[in-house]
C-alpha cells in the first residue's frame, strides 16, 4: 500500500484519515513500453511548444492569454461558473471572475517568487494567500496550512466523505517530506516526477480550500523550475477538465492499490494532449493575425499602421468599447470608431452587448479559437 489509514477520535466521532507514504528518494517506478512511449512523446511535445512560444513575435500576449485560459479551466474544475468572455470583460466583477483573476495573480506571483525561492512549502503558502485574497474562501485561512481536518465529499459531514486526507499532524509531516522530494535529485524524468508531485499534493490536501487549483498550478511551476518550460504556455487543466472523473479516479486508484503507473500514464496523456492543443492554438492565432493584416493591404500606409496597432490592442483586449480603447491606446475617440467600423465591415468584430449606453464589441474570430473547451 502507498499509505495507511489512521484512526482519529473515538466513539461516534471516530473516522479514518489516509496518510500517504513519503515518495521514495530513489527511482521506484518501472515503466512499461506504453509509459516510455508516452513519456517520450509528451516531453517532445512540451519542448516543441516551448520553442514555438519563444519564437512568436508577440510572445507575452500569447502567454497572458494562455494563463487566463488555464486559470479559467482550473477554476471551472472546482465549480466556478464563468466563461472566457466573462474573464476578458473588464466590466464583469462577479465573484466567479474574481476567483479566476486571483488564480492569474497567484500563478504570476509564484513564477516571480520561484526566482528567489525553490519550490517549497513557504512558496506554496504565499501563493495560496494570493489565490484566496478577497474572494470566496478568504475565511479558510489563506496562506496557512490547515489546523483542522478536511475531507472530500458532499453533505457537509465527514461521515459522507469519499476521501479523508491526513490529519493535521500527519499532513505537516507529509508536506515536509514532499518538499524534500521536490528538491531532491531522485527521479530521472521531469514529467514522471511532476506526476508524482501532483498526486502526492492532492492526496495530502494541506489547505482548507484551493487545493485543486494550487496542485494544478504546481504542475506549471515545477516544469518551469526544471527548465522544460520557460513560460506558462501549457494549460493542463484543459485535459483534466475533459476527463474529470477519470482524473479523480486515477488518483484514488493509487491510494487503494498502490498502482502509480496507471496514474502516471494518465498524467502523461494529459501533458501530451495539452501541449499539442496549445501548439495548435498558437498556429491558429498566428494564422488569424497574418490573415487579418492581409485584409488591410489596400489602405494607406498610415491607416494600415493604425489598424495594425488596433489589432495588437484587440489581441490583448478582445472585448472592448470605444471609450476604453481610446483611453488605453491614447488616440482619439473618432479614430477608434473608424477602426471599429473597418473591423465590423471585415466581419472581425461583433457587437455583443450594451452596458448602459456603451456598446461592447468582441474580436469574434480570436475568441472563437480561445473559447475551445473553456
Amino acid at each position: 500500500m502507498p499509505g495507511k489509514y489512521v484512526e482519529n477520535l473515538s466513539g461516534d466521532a471516530k473516522y479514518l484519515s489516509y496518510k500517504p507514504n513519503a515518495l521514495p528518494n530513489v527511482p521506484f517506478l518501472k515503466l512499461d513500453d506504453e509509459a516510455v512511449e508516452l513519456l517520450v512523446k509528451a516531453t517532445s511535445a512540451i519542448s516543441a511548444l516551448d520553442i514555438k512560444a519563444s519564437m512568436i513575435p508577440n510572445r507575452d500576449l500569447f502567454v497572458a492569454m494562455y494563463v487566463r485560459k488555464e486559470a479559467l479551466i482550473s477554476s471551472q474544475i472546482e465549480g466556478t461558473q464563468c466563461t472566457l468572455d466573462d474573464v476578458l470583460d473588464v466590466n464583469n466583477d462577479s465573484l466567479d471572475v474574481a476567483d479566476v483573476v486571483n488564480y492569474i495573480s497567484a500563478l504570476n506571483f509564484a513564477i516571480e517568487r520561484n526566482k528567489e525561492l525553490p519550490l517549497c512549502n513557504r512558496l506554496l503558502r504565499e501563493t495560496h494567500s494570493v489565490l484566496l485574497q478577497g474572494v470566496r474562501g478568504d475565511d479558510k485561512t489563506p496562506g496557512e496550512f490547515r489546523k483542522t481536518q478536511n475531507w472530500i465529499g458532499f453533505g457537509g459531514n465527514i461521515k459522507n466523505a469519499t476521501y479523508i486526507p491526513p490529519n493535521v499532524d500527519d499532513m505537516e509531516e507529509c508536506m515536509d517530506a514532499l518538499e524534500e522530494f521536490i528538491n531532491s535529485e531522485n527521479v530521472s524524468f521531469t514529467l514522471i516526477k511532476t506526476a508524482l508531485i501532483h498526486y502526492q499534493f492532492e492526496t495530502i490536501h494541506p489547505f482548507l480550500d484551493g487545493n485543486g487549483r494550487i496542485g494544478r498550478l504546481l504542475i506549471i511551476l515545477y516544469l518551469m523550475q526544471e527548465g522544460l518550460l520557460h513560460s506558462p504556455v501549457l494549460y493542463p487543466s484543459w485535459y483534466l477538465k475533459l476527463n474529470r472523473v477519470e482524473y479523480y479516479d486515477r488518483m484514488m486508484e493509487v491510494r487503494k492499490t498502490g498502482d502509480y503507473l496507471q496514474w502516471v500514464k494518465f498524467f502523461l496523456r494529459a501533458m501530451l494532449a495539452s501541449a499539442e492543443d496549445a501548439s495548435d492554438t498558437i498556429d491558429a492565432l498566428c494564422e488569424l493575425h497574418n490573415a487579418t493584416l492581409a485584409l488591410f493591404e489596400d489602405f494607406s500606409p498610415r491607416t494600415r499602421n493604425g489598424l495594425a496597432d488596433f489589432l495588437a490592442y484587440l489581441e490583448k483586449n478582445p472585448i472592448i468599447d470605444t471609450v476604453r480603447a481610446s483611453n488605453d491606446m491614447g488616440i482619439s475617440y473618432n479614430t477608434v470608431a473608424k477602426y471599429i467600423d473597418i473591423f465590423l465591415e471585415k466581419s472581425l468584430l461583433e457587437k455583443t452587448s450594451k452596458v448602459g449606453k456603451t456598446v461592447v464589441y468582441s474580436y469574434a474570430p480570436y475568441l472563437s479559437i480561445l473559447r475551445k473547451d473553456a
